[in-house]
């Protein structure tokens, strides 16, 4: 990949004010929807609506609504989000019509039905260190340059150490050791993309209503190579956030988020493992070594767009109302 993309498509949060982004959303006669995809993080959703809503609802109006996707938490997630000022779904009451899958990209597709924004900007519920900015920034790009449907954010990620410390530069385990060299070898125009799987991004509406959405972790590797695929490379771009931190995976994790990420990239170069792929793991408790094999779901969901009206539903024989 040569450096004019780079140059052309990487920006940073500071390039727009707050109220600079607000003036170009008005002259533009755009709307823009936040969502937060959230399974089982009442200790942080809260303090994260709340601080996006004080800055970008009530103080500037760059956000048109604040959406968290509850999906399946056993903890007070939903109520914490609620409380905070957010407009809280849970992922299995949307569209009962089309089923229900866990996963975060399940969360994301179903928030195309209970949202209105013309531009969605998605943002992480796990969040330890950050700022609204998260949220602003990504909308410079799509507000400035017609062209530019897709945003990604990219940050300095800090790594938990043991003792409680903290490292600049560590984890993106799974961006660097399985992301960044699929997008090198198979779409080298996107190897510029500092954080392919970065959980902070925006995209067009119209956009992410023709694309067809992975239901788990794939999601944002996926939108990212469709986008170039249908668009070109030139339709993205990315945002230097500055500092991140968040939970991390344990080890044991990350396996199968490869496993899925791989497969989701198969499957756009033509090679295709069905619904699910076989992973292997393996159980050191004990005295000796045993294999348990698991299975990783690579199932999409359908280009929201073509999915039509919710079918009523028939209850004793008539039409439910």
């Amino acid at each position: 990949m040569g450096d004019t993309w780079f140059e052309d498509r990487t920006y940073r949060h500071t390039d727009w004010t707050p109220g600079r982004l607000l003036d170009l959303k008005r002259r533009r006669g755009l709307t823009v929807s936040l969502v937060v995809p959230a399974r089982n993080e009442e200790a942080t959703v809260g303090g994260i609506v709340a601080r996006v809503r004080e800055a970008l609802v009530e103080r500037v109006p760059l956000l048109d609504e604040v959406v968290v996707m509850d999906s399946d938490s056993t903890d007070g997630t939903g109520r914490a989000a609620a409380a905070a000022g957010a407009a809280v779904h849970r992922v299995a009451d949307v569209r009962p019509d089309l089923g229900h899958r866990s996963g975060k990209g399940e969360a994301l597709w179903k928030a195309q039905f209970v949202t209105s924004g013309d531009v969605l900007a998605f943002l992480d519920a796990d969040l330890v260190e950050w700022d609204t900015h998260f949220v602003s920034g990504l909308l410079g790009p799509l507000l400035t340059e017609p062209g530019v449907h897709l945003v990604k954010g990219f940050y300095d990620r800090l790594l938990d150490l043991p003792g409680g410390g903290r490292a600049d530069h560590g984890g993106g385990r799974v961006t660097e050791l399985v992301a960044r060299p699929t997008l090198a070898l198979r779409w080298p125009a996107l190897s510029g993309v500092v954080q392919p799987l970065a959980g902070e991004w925006a995209i067009r509406r119209d956009l992410f209503g023709r694309l067809s959405v992975p239901t788990g972790y794939g999601v944002e590797l996926a939108v990212l190579i469709d986008t170039h695929l249908r668009c070109g490379a030139d339709a993205v771009a990315q945002v230097d956030l500055g500092r991140r931190a968040h939970r991390h995976q344990p080890l044991s994790a990350l396996g199968a988020m490869a496993a899925e990420l791989l497969a989701i990239a198969d499957r756009r170069s033509g090679i295709e493992h069905g619904d699910s792929v076989a992973f292997p793991r393996f159980d050191t408790s004990g005295d000796r070594t045993r294999p348990r094999t698991g299975t990783v779901s690579t199932v999409e969901r359908p280009p929201a767009a073509g999915v039509g009206p919710e079918r009523p539903r028939v209850l004793g024989g008539a039409v439910g109302r």
